[in-house]
């Protein structure tokens, strides 16, 4: 019998980020994680970690920021131990960009989001032919330079200005403001839907979007509601030789598998449907320094990719 969609791993699979020179989760507990980012380290709220910190009161104390939230939409202010530059620049592989102490308790990217650049990155090097790359909800744009430095074609897309104009100023740093990378400031529905239209295609796309946000123009975007069509649409889009199809979420009452088989229906729904290869599943998790190596479970992630 033909298979309709892609196979579904049976068993998920945990994407997991330890220490890098410019990263580490330093310790965890009480509901809290310290982190270190290249010179600076911040204390911020991770309600995941039940367990008690393996570190002393006084390692905490010593933190150059501290996170007090506001309420539970992630907005609060910063508490400074000692000054602390507004950005300083840190380096994944190639990659390198700007952290910065922003008003929703992250640096400006995601650390746990390196286990899925460093797939992203090795598919990309081994890849024969075009590498065209489509990055959904970039934000600054540490995705897209991974994906630049590895040789493709990308096209960038967030509906801030601001956050396009962060992974323009990171592309800069990382002296990759010549690469072939297409900045688009745009609701991602509407960009994929004219994409759609005008019959593009894209060897690999990746899309990360958050449980809810603002178009540029006032559009509002509801992951529950809007994720299903923007998937479909995004499988319209690749190509034959297509390679990857990534897609992350952050929402609590979300999973890995459920992922997984909302992109083996938008595989299955293409006009040429695309039964090869197979959709891994699970999520991502930072993992501690040290001999214990605690792990935190923070996204969850699908993935096809071809055989």
């Amino acid at each position: 019998m033909i298979p309709s969609h892609p196979s579904i791993a049976a068993e998920p699979l945990v994407l997991r980020t330890r220490a890098w020179a410019d990263y580490a989760l330093v310790d965890s507990g009480e509901g809290r994680k310290l982190e270190r980012y290249g010179p600076v380290t911040v204390v911020r709220p991770e309600p995941q970690c039940w367990w008690r910190p393996r570190l002393e009161p006084e390692v905490w104390a010593a933190a150059d920021a501290v996170f007090d939230p506001a309420d539970e939409e992630d907005a609060g202010r910063w508490k400074l131990g000692r000054p602390t530059p507004e950005t300083w620049p840190l380096a994944w592989r190639e990659a390198t960009f700007l952290a910065r102490l922003t008003p929703f308790r992250h640096l400006a990217f995601f650390p746990e989001q390196a286990a899925n650049w460093a797939v992203l990155s090795e598919r990309l090097a081994a890849m024969p032919g075009p590498r065209r790359v489509l990055n959904l909800f970039g934000y600054t744009g540490v995705a897209s330079l991974a994906a630049a430095a590895a040789g493709a074609q990308v096209t960038h897309v967030d509906a801030s200005k601001k956050s396009v104009a962060w992974a323009r100023e990171n592309a800069a740093l990382a002296g990759m403001d010549d690469r072939p990378i297409r900045w688009i400031v745009e609701d991602a529905r509407r960009y994929v839907q004219r994409e759609v239209r005008r019959g593009s295609r894209y060897e690999t796309i990746i899309l990360d979007p958050p449980k809810y946000g603002r178009g540029p123009t006032g559009e509002v975007w509801r992951l529950f509601e809007d994720l299903p069509g923007l998937l479909a649409d995004c499988a319209a889009l690749l190509s034959d030789d297509a390679d990857m199809l990534l897609l992350n979420a952050y929402a609590a009452r979300i999973s890995g598998l459920s992922l997984a088989h909302l992109m083996a229906e938008a595989m299955a729904g293409r006009a040429k449907p695309i039964v090869h290869g197979r959709i891994d599943w699970g999520e991502l998790a930072l993992v501690e320094e040290g001999a214990e190596a605690r792990e935190i479970g923070l996204s969850f992630f699908a993935r096809w990719t071809r055989p």
